[in-house]
């Protein structure tokens, strides 16, 4: 576990358009092919379940997003600072969606994780999420593309 990390907790919160701004360096800062600040704009306009992660000091260290519509999720990205992986933020974040999931009756919720990011993949298998197929190419990736692996989770009846 990451030292900084061992000693925070956080509140999570809905995202708002002046947190926006924080959120774009989250995700900058731990992934080579971000989305723009446009992308998160965009999300606030349309209405998904949009997250943030605060820490007691006030800061931002991570975010998640999630379109729910026709009893489905989809849970669109979750990213936490890199100073602050491994320390529970992400498991916080993941947690909160799946509550937000249940109060929604939804059936099935739906992600896409690339296959070369072991840590998520352990993360969402700790949440009782299961591989159901692939989407070939879907990533961008330095030498081309990367496939997603497609994940899925259901509420215990």
């Amino acid at each position: 576990m990451n030292a900084v990390a061992s000693a925070l907790s956080w509140t999570i919160r809905p995202m708002r358009p002046a947190d926006v701004p924080r959120v774009a360096a989250i995700d900058q800062a731990a992934y080579r092919f971000p989305w723009t600040a446009g992308i998160f704009d965009d999300c606030l306009r349309v209405g998904y379940s949009s997250w943030v992660a605060q820490s007691a000091s006030d800061r931002i260290d991570g975010y998640a997003l999630m379109s729910m519509a026709a009893g489905e999720g989809h849970i669109l990205n979750i990213c936490v600072d890199p100073v602050v992986q491994r320390g529970g933020c992400g498991r916080q974040l993941v947690a909160h969606l799946l509550d937000i999931a249940r109060a929604a009756d939804l059936r099935i919720v739906f992600l896409e994780v690339r296959p070369t990011n072991a840590a998520a993949l352990a993360l969402y298998a700790g949440f009782g999420f299961d591989e159901i197929g692939r989407r070939p190419n879907y990533y961008p990736a330095d030498q081309g593309r990367e496939d997603a692996i497609m994940l899925a989770w259901e509420p215990a009846v």
